[in-house]
């Protein structure tokens, strides 16, 4: 495999094109304002949805104690849809999570720097957090397209359903991203001490 082949490579430098891009205000105002548009409709389905999976995973906890202690005849599907459940709502909250900037970033820098230095390590942030974002997407891809033939315990369906959270998620998180360097809005970092 030569060096063009290699995917890690098109995800940095498609990352860094596009942070290139956003910092340089390429596109002007119509490329801002569409992407902010799309990261509200992402944003508010991502977070809908990553609290419709935590209350799958409490119900169907719930349930699973219910059954096993109640009933004593334990759910067989339950477990497997808790987990699935949970690790949606993980890949999906993360896009709400960068998108408020509640993620641990490097605060300490970002508040004592200024001008040009600022926006440079909001730059750098935006840069690794799509890189990151690729790299998910790319090998979550893969593998969920590696076990689309396999099915999961309990629930009887394919595994591919639960992998399928990495490269979604991936790509709300990246909108997320690059709303919150086109708009930050960090007003729980900003009032922390």
């Amino acid at each position: 495999m030569g060096l063009l082949d290699d995917p890690k490579l098109w995800i940095l430098l498609g990352s860094a094109g596009v942070t290139l891009a956003l910092l340089a205000g390429l596109g002007g105002r119509p490329v801002v304002r569409a992407v902010l548009a799309l990261d509200r409709m992402s944003t508010g389905i991502a977070g809908v949805a990553a609290c419709l999976a935590l209350a799958v995973a409490v119900v169907a906890g719930l349930w699973q104690v219910v059954s096993r202690f109640a009933t004593e005849t334990p759910a067989v599907w339950s477990e497997a849809l808790v987990r699935t459940a949970l690790v949606w709502m993980a890949l999906l909250g993360l896009s709400v999570a960068i998108r408020v900037g509640a993620l641990v970033s490097i605060d300490v820098a970002h508040r004592l720097s200024t001008g040009a230095v600022r926006r440079a390590l909001e730059a750098a942030a935006l840069a690794t957090s799509l890189a990151m974002m690729g790299v998910l997407f790319w090998y979550g891809w893969d593998m969920a397209m590696r076990v689309r033939f396999q099915e999961m315990a309990g629930l009887e369906i394919s595994i591919a359903w639960g992998y399928a959270a990495i490269p979604v998620g991936a790509v709300f998180a990246a909108i997320g991203a690059m709303a919150h360097f086109l708009d930050r809005r960090s007003e729980e970092l900003e009032s922390a001490v």
